[in-house]
């Protein structure tokens, strides 16, 4: 049957007015839309609901009993666009998040408190996965992910970009020496990511002109499993700054070849599909977290 709002408005504008004309001027539409809407719904619903005669029209016994479902359907429609209008201005309900652990730890732990202030009405649910997940299947509103992004089915909105570095503990060192070149690194214990093979790229120029590929010794699908081993002085490790800065800052790792190291940096984007609608919560959480971030949020001061 397929009956629409529009439909739906001209049959009560035109009850509400007595007239097709002034249901015409109230709905800024021609007098012959009006008209055409009505017979098309009378059509559709197999029965007349409006008595025309020169001089008024005249509710049928038909009219009369569909005119409160019609009224009741445009209320519900006007008190739905009011509630997601009211939600824009006050975002509300539950987020659920995705990202990997230590992009959980370090970035956005560190930045919940002070978004449930702004916005105390959105729950939030975190969920940490080192690999890449499906957004649907795991019920995910949005995912943070580091690096390069395969899936062109997803909108992003890029967060910044952070740089990798060769780092150890002064532990580790005073234990083991300061390598100096690749021959003399390659006698050390490296830890490495179990997958994807590229985070096992180095930022250092082999020979050949290709980075340096590790083959680690002791090795995790987490980088935040590999940066404890790192601060416990069980080898050395290249990680991003957004998880190290401060273990730099405080003297905990110290980063190795600082002079030959390639300026690598891994993007990271707040990401969600693009056939879905961008609900308030989603806005304002990325909003949020790209504001306090700024606008180069992992860059060395």
């Amino acid at each position: 049957m397929q009956i629409t709002l529009q439909e739906l408005q001209v049959f009560t504008a035109v009850v509400d007015t007595a007239s097709i004309t002034s249901a015409a001027e109230r709905l800024n539409q021609t007098v012959s839309g009006v008209s055409r809407a009505l017979g098309r719904l009378e059509h559709k619903l197999q029965t007349t609901l409006l008595r025309r005669t020169t001089r008024r029209l005249e509710l049928t016994e038909e009219g009369q009993a569909f005119l409160k479902h019609a009224r009741d359907i445009l209320t519900s429609v006007e008190e739905a666009e009011e509630q997601m209008a009211s939600r824009l201005k006050c975002p509300s309900g539950l987020l659920r998040i995705d990202a990997a652990t230590p992009f959980i730890l370090h970035v956005i732990t560190p930045l919940i408190e002070s978004f449930r202030t702004q916005y105390p009405q959105v729950e939030l649910e975190l969920n940490s996965n080192e690999g890449i997940t499906d957004l649907i299947e795991k019920r995910t509103d949005v995912a943070f992910r580091v690096g390069s992004l395969r899936d062109s089915t997803l909108h992003a909105r890029l967060i910044g970009t952070s740089r990798i570095r060769i780092l150890a503990s002064p532990e580790y060192l005073e234990q083991h020496g300061t390598p100096v070149n690749m021959e003399q690194l390659a006698q050390h214990t490296l830890l490495g990511f179990t997958k994807p093979e590229l985070l096992n790229q180095w930022p250092l120029h082999e020979r050949s002109g290709d980075m340096l590929q590790i083959k680690p010794v002791i090795s995790s699908s987490s980088g935040e499993t590999l940066r404890h081993l790192a601060l416990s002085g069980a080898g050395i490790v290249c990680l991003s700054d957004f998880m190290t800065q401060r273990d730099r800052q405080a003297g905990r790792l110290v980063q190795l070849f600082p002079e030959q190291t390639l300026e690598v940096k891994q993007s990271i984007n707040a990401v969600y599909y693009r056939n879905t609608a961008l609900s308030s919560r989603i806005t304002s959480f990325i909003n949020h977290i790209i504001e306090e971030l700024g606008e180069r949020p992992f860059d060395e001061l």
